[in-house]
């Protein structure tokens, strides 16, 4: 994560809306924690109930939305993998368990670095994420 220091310093509401963006997907994973698809469509409707807002606004949420389109295809593959298992003859192997500790890490560290975008993204700060800050900044026109 990169923190830049540019030149424009968002209003208070527009940093409370852009931190909201990241808040979103953390209320919806707690929410619907089995299911995948709950962290996305609850970060996509608030994009889009946004997405005419200002520079800032709609560039936090254009990103908090790659983050949790990037986790759907992960936690997905591994919530039908373990309903496999669960109802059918599949057994677990090390192919499994591995994907399920990658899937749990890759996880904890993007919860961990939600939590910490939105603490600096609601003091105004503008963070940019490896790879999701640089597909926003193609996404996301000024």
């Amino acid at each position: 994560m990169i923190i830049d220091n540019v030149s424009y310093s968002p209003t208070d509401h527009e940093a409370e809306k852009a931190s909201n963006s990241y808040l979103m997907s953390l209320v919806a994973a707690i929410a619907g924690l089995p299911l995948p698809i709950i962290n996305l469509i609850a970060t996509f409707i608030f994009y889009m109930g946004n997405r005419k807002g200002t520079y800032f606004v709609r560039w936090h949420c254009t990103q908090a939305l790659l983050s949790q389109f990037s986790l759907l295809f992960m936690n997905s593959f591994g919530f039908w993998w373990t309903v496999s298992i669960v109802f059918s003859d599949a057994v677990v192997t090390n192919y499994y368990v591995a994907y399920v500790i990658t899937v749990i890490l890759f996880n904890l560290i993007e919860f961990i670095a939600t939590i910490y975008t939105a603490i600096h993204t609601r003091r105004g700060e503008h963070v940019r994420w490896w790879l999701y800050g640089d597909l926003t900044n193609l996404i996301c026109p000024r």
